[in-house]
């Protein structure tokens, strides 16, 4: 029964289609072979001391500031496209006046 079930298991995956989902194929397969080395107690030191770590308070917290790192890059762009975007609209308007007053120039 277990020969089977390792059959199964090690069925090929569909290749992937690009680099990235390449990627994280090879990242699951890993995490699923440390998870099984944990369970049966032949992880080495330095597989059980990343799980470890990846559960400390400090990665957690270093985790949650990378996130809002992020979020503040994002707002930062969104706002810089925003200033554009106002910006581009008063040129339209300014030029909508000078138009109306008959001072229609090209700059």
């Amino acid at each position: 029964m277990t020969n089977s079930k390792e059959k199964v298991e090690k069925k090929r995956q569909r290749p992937a289609l690009s680099p990235e989902a390449r990627e994280k194929q090879l990242i699951a397969l890993a995490t699923d072979l440390a998870e099984k080395q944990l369970i049966e107690g032949t992880a080495s030191p330095s597989v059980v001391t990343h799980y470890l770590k990846l559960g400390s308070t400090k990665e957690r917290i270093e985790k949650e500031i990378l996130e809002r790192q992020k979020d503040l890059i994002t707002a930062k762009t969104e706002s810089l496209q925003s200033a554009k975007r106002i910006e581009e609209l008063y040129e339209n308007a300014l030029k909508a006046m000078r138009s109306y007053s008959g001072n229609e120039s090209d700059d």
